[in-house]
């Protein structure tokens, strides 16, 4: 394939993405009665996760977020159809390394003080425009735009842009990908 104009050696074959701070503001909203109850999530960026399922078949979520894990899975596996995992942010290079063969061939998208870590150990980086500065460093890729106001669907679009082909508006949408703004009245 190519990307930029030059051939890659090795196509990135799985993007996991943060949940906090990344799909959504990183705010928690809790009440006295409920507790947490209340994710901001941006609007669209998965219909931008959706232009790369031709190229990426291994697109997944995790979050550290054990108390509003509901709350995020609602979001991503429910209405999205994505995998979601609960993975505490200081386990993630050690999750990743676990659950797949070659820690290379994984683009992660985060904006975490830990993230760092995961960004020294993967093939591909990107970081949100609000990730703290040594975080943002590390990162092969840093978004102009924050978590839940972009970030995922700029990053989609340097992925495509970067490993596969350039997104081109002046070209219809594949019929065979399902987009979340696709339904029927």
């Amino acid at each position: 394939m190519k990307g930029n104009g030059v051939i890659m050696k090795k196509i990135q074959k799985i993007l996991i993405i943060d949940v906090d701070g990344v799909m959504t503001t990183g705010r928690f909203f809790y009440s006295e009665k409920n507790g947490k109850f209340i994710k901001e999530f941006g609007s669209d960026d998965s219909d931008a996760i959706s232009l790369l399922k031709p190229y990426i078949k291994n697109i997944q979520f995790v979050t550290g977020d054990k108390r509003g894990f509901s709350i995020s899975s609602k979001r991503i596996f429910e209405d999205m159809g994505y995998k979601i995992s609960l993975v505490s942010t200081t386990k993630r290079v050690q999750w990743i390394h676990r659950n797949f063969d070659d820690a290379e061939n994984v683009i992660y998208i985060g904006d975490g003080i830990f993230d760092h870590y995961v960004f020294k150990s993967v093939g591909y980086s990107i970081s949100t425009a609000n990730a703290l500065p040594h975080v943002k460093k590390r990162a092969n890729y840093v978004t102009a735009r924050k978590g839940a106001e972009g970030a995922v669907a700029e990053a989609a679009l340097h992925i495509l842009d970067k490993f596969f082909v350039p997104y081109d508006p002046d070209k219809p949408l594949s019929k065979e990908v399902k987009y979340s703004g696709t339904w029927q009245a």
